[in-house]
């Protein structure tokens, strides 16, 4: 029989993590999905009602928060599954190096356009 191998130590925080912001982003993109599939249609988007409702705090705290979980979700998956591929020692290090500091750069940026379309940091 087949062993059954992750590189998700048993009761780890990585692995509890990865689910938490699972659930997190299947209900935020219920709500895009709802919000702009259903309740506005996609040819009645324009570039102004993104930018009234990023103008709205808890529409900008929710994408914000959205763009964090995503990007921390995405990195630990492919962190997690390069890992079970063998990854380790000065490859796995740098790996590391490399995801975290792609992170930081993607969260940046994403924040830096977030504040552009709200025309600002919503009050």
């Amino acid at each position: 029989m087949a062993e059954r191998y992750t590189s998700f130590r048993r009761g780890g925080r990585r692995w509890l993590w990865q689910r938490i912001t699972a659930a997190f982003l299947i209900v935020v993109l219920a709500f895009h999905f709802f919000l702009l599939h259903f309740v506005h249609h996609a040819n009645e988007v324009t570039f102004g009602m993104t930018q009234g409702r990023m103008q709205e705090l808890a529409y900008f705290s929710l994408m914000v928060l959205f763009l964090i979980t995503a990007t921390f979700h995405g990195v630990n998956g492919v962190y997690n599954a390069l890992i079970n591929q063998g990854v380790t020692g000065k490859k796995k290090i740098i790996m590391k190096l490399v995801l975290s500091a792609a992170s930081l750069l993607l969260i940046a940026q994403g924040l830096r356009t977030a504040v552009v379309w709200a025309d600002g940091v919503p009050i």
